[in-house]
């Protein structure tokens, strides 16, 4: 009971899609039907600029940590806390309060995972940054990291198999989710990032 409330509580959690209450508090409309319309900090960051985009970030980062957190303390056991996690991963990619259309989960995943794994979570995290740096293709930082994430954790000994399998699945969603931006990079045609807002 305590491990099926850990993943209802994250589904619930995550599903209070950040970049959506934003536009709408702030902006009055709909993110999905901007820019690339996706709900997530990149296309805030494109439509709204960059003090929305951080806000948005946040929301979806702590909704992602504590979603991990409750896992964890309900249940006492990292699995607990990885699938209240991915839970809330689910939850933001098909948010039960705004049609299931939602976002891709990285900043989501990024906080859950980050609670359990910081320095796996954090050589992804890196990973990202030096693959934005370098190509100013988000998209391309975030598969990357998806990657990089779970081969952390596989080669980690003291981390279970289960606990290895559920990161994997992380990883697996956040490319399933990116795979239109995975054919617009192949084809060049993804677009790149900017810090200036299209208002």
């Amino acid at each position: 009971m305590k491990t099926l409330l850990a993943i209802v509580l994250g589904y619930l959690l995550g599903s209070l899609s950040a970049g959506i209450i934003v536009m709408r508090v702030f902006g009055h409309k709909d993110i999905r039907t901007m820019g690339s319309g996706n709900p997530g900090t990149t296309n805030i960051l494109r439509v709204m600029g960059k003090k929305y985009a951080l806000l948005t970030f946040l929301i979806d980062f702590f909704k992602g940590v504590l979603a991990a957190w409750l896992g964890f303390k309900l249940t006492g056991t990292q699995t607990g806390g990885l699938l209240g996690g991915i839970a809330s991963v689910v939850g933001h990619n098909y948010p039960l309060y705004f049609g299931f259309k939602g976002g891709k989960g990285i900043a989501t995943s990024f906080g859950a995972l980050l609670y359990l794994f910081p320095l796996q979570t954090m050589a992804a995290f890196l990973s990202f940054l030096i693959v934005v740096a370098v190509t100013r293709y988000v998209s391309a930082g975030s598969v990357t990291a998806a990657v990089v994430l779970p081969l952390g954790v596989i080669l980690t000994p003291s981390a279970g198999v289960f606990a290895k399998i559920l990161v994997t699945a992380f990883g697996l969603l956040a490319i399933y989710r990116h795979r239109q931006n995975i054919v617009r990079l192949i084809e060049h045609r993804e677009n790149k990032i900017s810090f200036k807002s299209q208002k």
